[in-house]
């Protein structure tokens, strides 16, 4: 064999190899770019040339390579959207930055009043593929939605309701029109929560309004304990006024007895009387005697024919010594 022999066989194997590790080389790429894995908390959407396919689950999946594309969806992981401020550490202690926000937390309340809100969107992502093909940038205009909603909403209310007990019909509101505009934007996203992070008034003016709260605090529990007073006294003098009626009732009945009692006791003397005017008149005087002698305490007794009291003061005075010396 010559040299020249030896060089051709050898570069026919050099030829033969390289073909081979070529062939090896693609079909290593071949394969990583048709195998693919979604984790448990994604979906996979899988696009070929831009165009939708399908949508697979979790797991080990297969496309075709380089015509397919594969967009992994977090469908089951809760994002949020801050407004108001940022979470600039999240930690046991999380750090916050209100630097650059205020433009989208200052808000004007329906009494012409400023208050500035923080709040937070928490959200899911429920259709994979309206959020990607339906909506272009759909974080972002999740956002400008959830802004106008609170706008809205704060700007039906008075500054007194947003700062305190408004909150939580505002969340709920504010909830309920974010939702509906995601659904009629087919955004492809479920409203978790909307959360009231602070709310309170714009830093110039925050004193004055914080003096105003503690004056309403004051004013509210002065009204609760004049309420509890009243609470203490009215049932009290209710129970007065009852006690003192039923008195009264129980008296007029007593009296109307007692008259009845009267009227029928005279009517039975009347009756008498009818039948005997002479002995009912000496009957009545005798009974009244009896009744008034013993209320007198020192009694003369004379009649018509005496000339003289003094035999009868005399007899009065010598029984009194005799009473006396019995004892």
């Amino acid at each position: 064999m010559t040299s020249q022999q030896s060089m051709k066989t050898f570069f026919e194997k050099l030829l033969k190899n390289i073909r081979i590790v070529v062939i090896l080389v693609l079909a290593v790429f071949l394969i990583a770019g048709s195998v693919f894995t979604i984790d448990p908390e994604e979906v996979g959407v899988i696009v070929r040339f831009g165009q939708y396919i399908k949508t697979v689950d979790p797991g080990l999946n297969f496309k075709i390579p380089f015509a397919e594309t594969v967009y992994k969806v977090p469908v089951e992981k809760q994002q949020k959207l801050e407004f108001g401020f940022r979470t600039t550490d999240a930690n046991v202690r999380s750090e916050y930055s209100r630097s650059g926000t205020s433009d989208e937390s200052l808000m004007l309340t329906g009494d012409l009043n400023l208050a500035d809100v923080e709040w937070v969107v928490q959200f899911r992502i429920d259709n994979p593929y309206n959020y990607l093909f339906k909506v272009r940038n759909p974080e972002v205009t999740l956002r400008d939605i959830s802004e106008s909603a609170m706008r809205e909403i704060v700007g039906d209310r008075t500054v007194n309701e947003v700062l305190t007990v408004g909150k939580a019909e505002i969340t709920n509101k504010s909830h309920e029109l974010i939702q509906k505009i995601c659904d009629e934007y087919s955004l492809g996203v479920k409203i978790d929560q909307i959360v009231l992070q602070d709310v309170n008034p714009p830093e110039p003016v925050k004193e004055a309004f914080n003096a105003v709260n503690e004056a309403q605090q004051t004013k509210a529990t002065l009204i609760n304990q004049a309420k509890a007073e009243y609470n203490k006294v009215i049932p009290k003098a209710s129970g007065q006024a009852l006690e003192t009626i039923q008195m009264a009732e129980g008296y007029a009945t007593q009296r109307v007895n007692n008259a009845k009692g009267d009227v029928a006791r005279f009517v039975e003397l009347y009756k008498e009387f009818i039948k005997a005017p002479e002995v009912t008149k000496q009957r009545i005087y005798l009974e009244t005697m009896e009744e008034i002698i013993p209320k007198i305490g020192q009694k003369i007794i004379t009649d018509e024919k005496g000339a003289s009291v003094l035999p009868l003061l005399q007899m009065q005075l010598k029984q009194s010594k005799t009473t006396n010396n019995g004892q």
